[in-house]
């Protein structure tokens, strides 16, 4: 039966039409066109839902329904914590943006400062950790569901030139006077199908599957430059000249410990002459006779208990510097007493032998250095074993979540780049003295208490907060440094 024409006639939305319904077809609804479709090159209007009928000639609209919570957007996210790391890490993205397409890199950016963010986050949380951040504000859409972000790592570490390239542009940043710590650590990784799961020195202790990772640290930039990973059964001394050579570091003052001497990567030295090196050498080399290094030539002007000599060794074309500290000899000396005592194997003989190398320390180098630049360089080691600390335990990044060879690269990636925005962190938080009184994990737990909520006119505000935290806030530049004066303690003064 046609519709009548009084009835189409009636004022309605554009882009509708009108059908019957009911028994008798004497009801009329509107539906929405919503498209059209082909059916043997013929278009054929495809309707949508009802959004009102027609009574009595009028047309009467369908009240919308309010949207269901669980397709509601969130409106109440993290916002210091993210604020801040966005700020200081911007420049990463940059450089991320040199060797990935800008998809790519944002979603490797957002996953670092996710992963600083949650420490010990699983991957199949970075959606649910995104969207009620003010990262999904700044970068909306980023794709980082469990199946897009498994994938992902894996497209990640098959393309590992790509990261090789992006260590290679960080090291060429490195000065000429820059310091360079290089050290190794060792993850957990229990996976039977990657080729760089195997038992380490530490096997006996762990009792585990490790991969070793080595970091090279920039001491005047106080961040990590580069870092590399390999089969959890090779020496540091091993692996050294291709990390060093694969992340293309050519210039700067290489500082190593006992375990990675010069000599490892004696080729790449010669063959970059900018490259130069400070380690020290074990106790019982022959060239501490050859030379006398216990024979001392004086005292350092900063201490008045570290003797030092200084000689030049003309075939090697190096340096030798022999410190020895007095206050180190003498607990070295007391613990080789006790340990003998409980043994039960003290020798006169031995231990006179042993007694001339207690606190001592031999370092060798290509540069000519004064022996309180060379002492002062070395003893700045201890910042790469703050850099394994941070990130084992601030950043929980003690374990290998992931099983085959390229998401292990790609995860590694991840976290190296985590850890040079942790190292940003604390240098931020160092430089506005929050370090004085809280921990670094503190100021962390503070800064994800300061959240944004959305209101009904469509701002995001800072929820109220303890004037403590804001204090915190204000240091670190995320709001206004102006506050209102604070009253005066107390009741006032009664008039007489």
């Amino acid at each position: 039966m046609p519709i009548p024409k009084e009835i189409l006639s009636v004022e309605r939305p554009k882009n509708t039409i009108v059908y019957a319904y009911g028994k008798n077809k004497d009801k009329y609804a509107v539906k929405k066109r919503i498209g059209c479709r082909y059916d043997k090159g013929r278009r054929i209007p495809v309707t949508g839902s009802t959004i009102g009928h027609i009574i009595d000639f009028k047309y009467v609209p369908i009240e919308e329904s309010p949207e269901c919570v669980s397709c509601s957007p969130v409106e109440l996210k993290d916002w210091a914590n993210v604020t801040l790391c966005n700020s200081l890490f911007s420049d990463i993205l940059d450089e991320l943006l040199c060797v990935y397409d800008r998809s790519d890199a944002i979603k490797i950016f957002c996953i670092a400062i996710l992963r600083v963010c949650n420490p010990g986050i699983k991957d199949c949380e970075l959606k649910e950790a995104y969207d009620t951040s003010f990262l999904s504000q700044t970068y909306p859409n980023v794709a980082l569901s469990k199946n897009t972000v498994s994938k992902f790592l894996n497209d990640l570490g098959k393309a590992c030139s790509r990261i090789e390239l992006f260590m290679q542009n960080r090291a060429n940043n490195v000065g000429l006077e820059h310091h360079l710590l290089v050290d190794g650590t060792l993850k957990s990784d229990e996976s039977q199908i990657n080729t760089l799961s195997d038992f380490s020195r530490k096997a006996k202790t762990k009792g585990t599957r490790d991969i070793s990772v080595m970091f090279a640290f920039d001491l005047e930039k106080m961040e990590p430059v580069c870092s590399k990973c390999f089969p959890g059964n090779m020496l540091d001394i091993t692996s050294y000249e291709a990390f060093i050579a694969d992340n293309g570091i050519k210039k700067g003052i290489i500082v190593a410990d006992k375990g990675i001497p010069a000599s490892a990567a004696k080729e790449h030295f010669s063959d970059n002459p900018d490259l130069h090196y400070l380690n020290p050498i074990k106790r019982n080399a022959k060239v501490i006779d050859t030379y006398e290094l216990h024979d001392y030539d004086g005292i350092l002007s900063s201490s008045e208990d570290i003797l030092y000599k200084k000689v030049k060794c003309e075939k090697a074309d190096k340096w030798l510097y022999s410190f020895r500290n007095a206050a180190q000899a003498s607990i070295e000396e007391k613990n080789y007493l006790k340990n003998a005592k409980r043994k039960g194997t003290y020798s006169h003989k031995q231990f006179l032998s042993k007694k001339s190398s207690f606190g001592t320390l031999v370092l060798e180098s290509d540069l000519d250095m004064t022996p309180q630049v060379a002492y002062k360089t070395y003893s700045s080691r201890w910042e790469i074993e703050l850099v394994m600390r941070f990130y084992k335990s601030a950043c929980q990044f003690d374990e290998t979540r992931v099983h085959d060879d390229y998401s292990v690269i790609a995860t590694e990636f991840c976290d190296f780049l985590a850890t040079i925005l942790t190292f940003r962190l604390i240098n931020k938080f160092d430089e506005v003295s929050l370090l004085d009184k809280m921990t670094y994990k503190k100021v962390m737990h503070i800064l994800r208490r300061a959240k944004k909520v959305k209101h009904i006119d469509g701002d995001w505000r800072l929820i109220k907060t303890a004037p403590a935290q804001l204090d915190v806030l204000k240091k670190l530049g995320l709001i206004d440094a102006a506050s209102t004066p604070k009253r005066k303690r107390g009741r006032p003064k009664k008039c007489v």
